[in-house]
């Protein structure tokens, strides 16, 4: 397989290339593109617009409704559990939705919270010789590993709430500060995927003693107050920790609705509480003094007594004295004890993983299984991901104009690559950043521009029909005409030639190459979870005839427009 190779359409946008051309000077995969090149601007542009389908329908699900958790028992159709899958996983594939059916979706995610952890991060940097001197104060090896557990891993449902968390709990390798960057990010990657099923407390706990955390939020060495000199503790974890973290700004019923105060919306805390927990997360320091090798940026940090404050702190009711660690566990007991924290972190994960605007009731059924997973125990991650993708809301047919989300643009490229089984035989998965908004994908895993990440969780396109709903959509904080025609141009190349080593195999999709109406629904299954309008199936089918399928790379052709035309379809981007 060469993608499309007709050397009468030369491509002008390839994945290696940091200069690619606007859509509209893309040359023509062969004669279909004459039509599909106008087609694409103007089906991806459409979703930004802000009374078309594409907008109206990326909004939010239904306000209210109190229906309680389902959880289905008769096996779900091939499109059911493809659309299961596009919320569960880094992307569908055949065998994936197969096992869906088989297993239905208690079973598939039964089996997915028993896998083994894939080879970590760290160990495959390891492994492939990234430890080597030549790659100090590089970023050399971090995109790789985090591509190639994406799109290969088989614990997929682990691999997306781990994505999820990283979205939350931001650390940015472009904001880490050590030598080792790319392995530093590696131990605080691992740390989410090695605690995704595990308890948020414990979560919270590793990531405070984190040597990637500790220097992205500058808390590594936080010195105590200095009376003599008025210099007082760093406060950027503190409040972070708070706002982003684990509780918010202004207080949240169990529903995640703001509680009130004569018409104002009520503040979780206050800037002596961010003062006082700052007096805590004093005194953390590295294991270890060697950063000639990569050892301690995976060790936990540890207490420097000499520059710990172990006098009283307060913070949200809470007074702490002595210092250490021991004061670092009650900060985070409290935290973690707050009525902010099960709303708070539902309403996120939902977000992250179904739709943008979860209804009231949705946030409180998942609040309450994050409050108590049924047999006492607060903060239970899987009890928490089973209340997500189980629930009516996210299990039911969406009948509401405004339920689902915008998929972002990382999940967009690696369902692209699950489904048509791409490979990097060389395993070195250069793909690399694609955070670009001009010409790749206006997002890279790990590379977040700020601590609130690409896109916030409240934001609303101004002057649109979602704002004027009073809905938010995230991902459209990234979306706008330049990185919509950087996406269709750069995935136009990785579906047609990849990049580097790094492609895909159509043997399987080939075979339908000849039968358009197959062919388009088998793309429209699998990668689009049957979400296709019977218009854009029809325009996209049109396009696939063109070309005739006995014509030279006729197959190949008719193949990458179906794919091409469906990932820029208003249809696909937004997610149902």
């Amino acid at each position: 397989m060469t993608g499309w190779d007709d050397p009468t359409a030369p491509m002008t946008a390839t994945a290696e290339d940091d200069a690619l051309a606007p859509a509209s000077e893309a040359a023509p995969l062969g004669p279909a593109l004459a039509t599909g090149s106008t087609i694409l601007p103007l089906l991806a542009l459409a979703a930004c617009g802000d009374g078309g389908s594409g907008s109206a329908s990326t909004g939010g699900a239904p306000s209210g409704g109190s229906t309680p958790v389902v959880v289905v028992t008769p096996p779900p159709t091939a499109t059911e559990a493809s659309r299961f899958l596009a919320q569960a996983t880094m992307g569908a594939t055949r065998s994936a939705i197969d096992a869906v059916v088989s297993r239905g979706y208690e079973g598939w995610l039964t089996d997915q919270f028993a896998m083994a952890r894939a080879t970590s991060h760290w160990d495959w940097l390891t492994a492939n010789g990234y430890d080597a001197a030549t790659n100090r104060n590089t970023l050399a090896g971090f995109d790789a590993t985090l591509w190639r557990q994406m799109i290969v891993e088989p614990d997929q449902l682990r691999q997306r709430v781990g994505s999820a968390l990283l979205d939350i709990l931001v650390v940015s390798i472009d904001g880490v500060t050590d030598a080792w960057r790319a392995f530093s990010m590696a131990a605080y990657a691992d740390l989410l995927l090695d605690n995704a099923f595990g308890n948020y407390r414990d979560i919270i706990g590793a990531i405070t003693t984190n040597f990637a955390m500790s220097t992205y939020l500058t808390f590594l060495n936080n010195r105590k107050g200095n009376p003599t000199t008025g210099q007082q503790p760093d406060e950027n974890y503190a409040r972070e920790l708070m706002q982003l973290f684990t509780l918010g700004l202004y207080q949240l019923n169990m529903d995640g609705t703001q509680k009130m105060n004569g018409g104002q919306p009520m503040e979780t805390y206050t800037q002596a509480d961010v003062s006082g927990l700052a007096r805590v997360f004093t005194g953390l320091a590295p294991a270890s003094s060697d950063s000639t090798t990569t050892a301690r940026y995976r060790q936990p940090l540890v207490m420097n007594a000499a520059i710990n404050e172990t006098g009283a702190a307060t913070f949200l009711g809470t007074t702490v004295t002595g210092g250490g660690m021991a004061a670092i566990k009650t900060a985070l007991d409290t935290i973690f004890a707050h009525s902010n924290m099960p709303p708070f972190v539902a309403k996120q994960l939902i977000q992250r993983l179904v739709t943008s605007n979860p209804s009231p009731a949705y946030v409180s059924r998942v609040a309450s299984a994050f409050a108590d997973n049924g047999q006492g125990v607060r903060g239970d991650m899987k009890a928490v991901i089973r209340a997500i993708l189980l629930d009516s809301e996210a299990r039911g047919v969406p009948t509401d104009a405004n339920a689902g989300k915008l998929r972002e643009p990382v999940l967009r490229m690696t369902g692209w690559a699950r489904a048509y089984g791409v490979t990097s035989p060389s395993n070195a998965w250069a793909i690399g950043d694609t955070s670009s908004p001009a010409n790749r994908l206006a997002q890279g895993k790990g590379h977040s521009p700020s601590v609130f990440n690409f896109y916030r969780p409240g934001y609303t396109p101004p002057g649109t029909s979602i704002a004027s709903a009073g809905l938010v959509a995230p991902e459209f904080q990234i979306t706008n005409e330049q990185s919509v025609v950087a996406y269709v141009n750069y995935m136009y190349g990785l579906i047609a030639n990849g990049t580097g080593d790094v492609k895909a195999d159509y043997t399987a999709i080939l075979t339908k190459a000849a039968d358009t109406q197959a062919l388009v629904d088998e793309v429209n299954l699998v990668l689009a979870a049957g979400q296709l309008s019977a218009t854009t199936l029809a325009t996209i089918r049109t396009a696939v005839d063109s070309v005739s399928a006995t014509a030279t790379n006729g197959p190949i052709n008719r193949v990458g427009i179906a794919i091409l035309l469906t990932m820029a379809s208003p249809d696909y981007l937004t997610l149902r």
